[in-house]
C-alpha cells in the first residue's frame, strides 16, 4: 500500500524537497491571554508548540537566516517553506500580520507560507488577509484539531467544538488555501478507535494534509502534572508503530501525509523518551512498513 507523503508532493510540484524554516510571528493565543483561558491546551509547552522556532524577538530577516543555518545540513535547494509554527499565527492585528507575512512571501527564496493557527481565529479580516497573501505565494493553514472526541477536547482544553474546525476547513478550501490538520495520537483515555475516528473526521471534512503526532509529555505543562500523578501512560514505540499501521489504510490516497511521528525538545521531554532517538524510530518505522507492505516516503 502506497502513501502520499509531503516529500512526494513537493518533488512533483516543485521539483525539489523544500526544507521548513520554523519561524515566529509574535502572536499569542486566545487560550493563553484570557480570552478563552490562561493555561493553554494541557499538552502545550511555554513555547506554544514552537519550541524549535526562531525567537520572536528577532527581526524576521534574522529569524530566516538563523532557521536556514539550522537546516543547512538537510537543505539541497535554494527554496524553503516559511513555517510560522508557534502559538496562533492568525491571532492579532490583520495589518501587522499582513505586513509580516507578505514581507516573507515576497522573498525569492520562499516558495510556500505555512501558518499554524486555530480554527476559531479566522475572522473575515484574517480571511481577506490570507486571500491577499495567496496571490503572492501558496499559503497553507495548519489547524490543531488534535481529536474529534468532544470529551477529550474538553479535557485537553482545546476550546472549540468540532463544527468550528469543519467550517474552517470548508471556508479555507473554498479560498484555495490547503489545510494541514494536526492530530495527536495517544491522548489520555483515547482508544485506537477514537484515534481512527479523528483521522476519518479530518479526512471527511476535506483536509488536504495530515500531521499525525505522537503525544509528548513536556515538563511544565498540565499534562506533565497528570503524568507524574500516574493518571495516564504514554505509548511504547511498538504500540505507536502498530497504531500507525492500523490507521494508514483508512487515509485517502490523495491526502498528503506531512508527518507520522515527532520529536519533542529533549531538554523538556519527559515521556516517551524513546521518541528522542528519531533516526532509530524512522528506521524501525521503515522496517515495519516494509513488512506490512506500506510504502513510506523519505519525508516522514
Amino acid at each position: 500500500m502506497n502513501i502520499y507523503t509531503l516529500s512526494d508532493y513537493l518533488k512533483t510540484t516543485y521539483g525539489e524537497k523544500l526544507q521548513k524554516l520554523s519561524l515566529s510571528s509574535g502572536c499569542t493565543c486566545p487560550n493563553r491571554d484570557g480570552t478563552l483561558g490562561v493555561g493553554g491546551c494541557t499538552f502545550c509547552s511555554a513555547g506554544g508548540s514552537g519550541d524549535f522556532a526562531a525567537s520572536a524577538a528577532l527581526p524576521i530577516e534574522d529569524q530566516i537566516e538563523e532557521a536556514k543555518a539550522r537546516v543547512s545540513k538537510k537543505a539541497h535547494g535554494d527554496h524553503y517553506i516559511a513555517y510560522f509554527q508557534s502559538y496562533t499565527g492568525t491571532y492579532g492585528d490583520p495589518k501587522r500580520l499582513y505586513d509580516l507575512y507578505s514581507s516573507v512571501a515576497l522573498r525569492d527564496d520562499i516558495a510556500i507560507l505555512s501558518i499554524a493557527t486555530r480554527p476559531d481565529c479566522l475572522g473575515p479580516e484574517i480571511l481577506e488577509m490570507l486571500k491577499k497573501l495567496r496571490e503572492i505565494k501558496p499559503v497553507w493553514i495548519e489547524l490543531g484539531l488534535q481529536t474529534s472526541n468532544e470529551e477529550t477536547a474538553v479535557a485537553i482544553r482545546r476550546g472549540y467544538k468540532n463544527e468550528v474546525y469543519k467550517e474552517a476547513v470548508e471556508t479555507l478550501t473554498a479560498l484555495d488555501i490547503p489545510v494541514v490538520t494536526h492530530i495527536i495520537l495517544g491522548l489520555p483515555g483515547e482508544t485506537r478507535e477514537d484515534m481512527l475516528r479523528s483521522v476519518r473526521y479530518a479526512c471527511d471534512c476535506g483536509t488536504w494534509g495530515l500531521k499525525l503526532q505522537l503525544l509528548h509529555v513536556l515538563s511544565g505543562t498540565d499534562l506533565a502534572r497528570d503524568f507524574e500523578a500516574g493518571l495516564f501512560s504514554t505509548l511504547s514505540e511498538e504500540e505507536y508503530l502498530d497504531l500507525l499501521c492500523y490507521l494508514i489504510p483508512y487515509i485517502p490516497p490523495d491526502v498528503v501525509l506531512h508527518r507520522l511521528t515527532g520529536d519533542g525538545p529533549k531538554r523538556i521531554l519527559m515521556s516517551p523518551l524513546w521518541s528522542g532517538n528519531k533516526r532509530k524510530v524512522l528506521n524501525d518505522m521503515n522496517r515495519l512498513f516494509s513488512e506490512r507492505d506500506i510504502a513510506q516516503g523519505s519525508a516522514l
